[in-house]
């Protein structure tokens, strides 16, 4: 299965970990990734401590835990390839439903673009199963 089919057929919760540059982690709750061209993820971000450190650190890991009974799910080892300011762009992109008002109250969104550098079970470290393309 290719990690676009992962994601369009299930539902879950995704926690995106991030360190700066001394190393101190913090971990966010985002969308699950929009998966781009082979070998890429993006995720929307504001300007909160998230972006700060990738902006410090380029290296991240994303768990996606599926919604169901047990543990189910991937882990996703990324590094930061670039950016897009393209706010048409991250408009479309943008699965939360705000007024207007309400997004720009909450700050500049940018959509940063990672290449997938690894992809893991959830738990152990065996095969997922998932492709990236």
């Amino acid at each position: 299965m290719t990690l676009k089919d992962y994601f369009e057929g299930r539902s879950g919760i995704c926690i995106l970990s991030s360190a700066d540059s001394i190393g101190k982690v913090t971990a966010a709750i985002y969308s699950a990734p929009r998966v781009m061209e082979a070998g890429m993820v993006c995720f929307i971000m504001r300007e909160r401590l998230t972006y700060r450190n990738i902006i410090e650190n380029p290296h991240a890991a994303c768990m996606f835990i599926e919604h169901g009974m047990g543990y189910q799910g991937i882990r996703l080892f990324l590094t930061k390839v670039r950016e897009d300011h393209d706010q048409e762009l991250i408009a479309r992109m943008t699965r939360r439903h705000l007024s207007p008002e309400e997004d720009r109250a909450k700050g500049p969104k940018h959509l940063v673009i990672f290449k997938i550098e690894r992809i893991l079970p959830l738990i152990g470290e065996g095969d997922s199963g998932i492709t990236i393309s």
